[in-house]
């Protein structure tokens, strides 16, 4: 079953997919405005350079601290700066740490929680009680910051330092959904017809139990970015100049009061960015659940 069979419904083509998806973004505004936003904050991600007015690390001293205005349209910062430019591209930085995380952190928790639900005893034991406890025992910003402030600041040790812990909560959500489908009919007969233990996991298992999956990425997606704007405020994200919001918060919370724009656009596309993916996973949640479905009449 692939995601496109897991959100239509048996004998339904994907026109009659399309309009029943159609009817539940009318009756889910939130969903429509999330989605609009992280459709916006991709097309910055992929096309800055021909979006972005002027290039985000030329500095302009004598513009420097400049309101928005027509030639700057959300001011310059302390080095004259287009705030603007350096907005559009600290979305790159935000979409492609945040989806390696996710997609990192998804692909350790299906295969761990897959092994330890599937065959249980000793192995669930020991991934479960001891290996996923000790992760879950420490914050995992925590453990980012130190594997960052040891390794040294980049994209690629941000996102392998995010993914330390990010993988426990998609591992512990996989193993309870293997557990529950492990005995489950359609199982025992792929069993009992000879099919190995990675056949059954990856064709009969993981396809019935990638929905709440899904939604659990959407909302990590969420929390990615923020994470990532927490270690870039820290000094500890991607180095100078290159734009990220985290870095831009921190360079202007020095001039809150003064400069409050310095401030104010790379938070609010931060909170923008953050809100859609939360926006986005409670619509997943509420549409792959069938008595949600029926209540609002989809």
């Amino acid at each position: 079953m692939s995601i496109g069979a897991a959100v239509a419904r048996p004998g339904e083509n994907i026109s009659q997919a399309g309009r029943r998806i159609g009817r539940s973004v009318r009756h889910n505004p939130l969903a429509a405005s999330g989605i609009v936003l992280v459709a916006m904050f991709v097309v910055f991600a992929l096309f800055a350079p021909w979006i972005a007015p002027q290039d985000p690390a030329v500095i302009d001293l004598p513009m420097r601290l400049q309101g928005p205005s027509h030639a700057h349209w959300f001011g310059t910062d302390e080095l004259g700066r287009d705030i603007l430019s350096r907005v559009i591209y600290g979305a790159r930085i935000s979409m492609l740490v945040g989806s390696c995380v996710v997609v990192t952190s998804l692909v350790l928790g299906l295969i761990i929680g897959s092994i330890a639900g599937y065959y249980g005893g000793a192995i669930d034991r020991f991934v479960n009680v001891i290996v996923m406890n000790a992760f879950l025992s420490f914050p995992g910003i925590l453990l980012a910051i130190a594997f960052v402030a040891f390794r040294g600041p980049g994209i690629f040790n941000l996102v392998f330092a995010l993914s330390l812990g990010g993988w426990v909560g998609y591992a512990r959500l996989v193993r309870g959904q293997v557990l529950a489908t492990r005995e489950r009919e359609f199982v025992e007969a792929a069993r009992a017809l000879g099919a190995g233990d990675l056949r059954i996991i990856v064709r009969h298992i993981l396809p019935n139990i990638i929905q709440p999956v899904i939604v659990q990425a959407a909302i990590g997606m969420a929390g990615a970015i923020l994470a990532e704007g927490t270690m870039s405020f820290l000094g500890l994200g991607v180095p100078p100049p290159t734009a990220s919001w985290g870095t831009m918060l921190n360079d202007g919370r020095a001039r809150l009061f003064d400069a409050p724009h310095l401030v104010l656009f790379p938070a609010l596309a931060v909170m923008l960015a953050v809100l859609s993916f939360n926006f986005i996973g409670d619509a997943l949640r509420d549409y792959m659940d069938p008595r949600s479905r029926i209540e609002a009449g989809i």
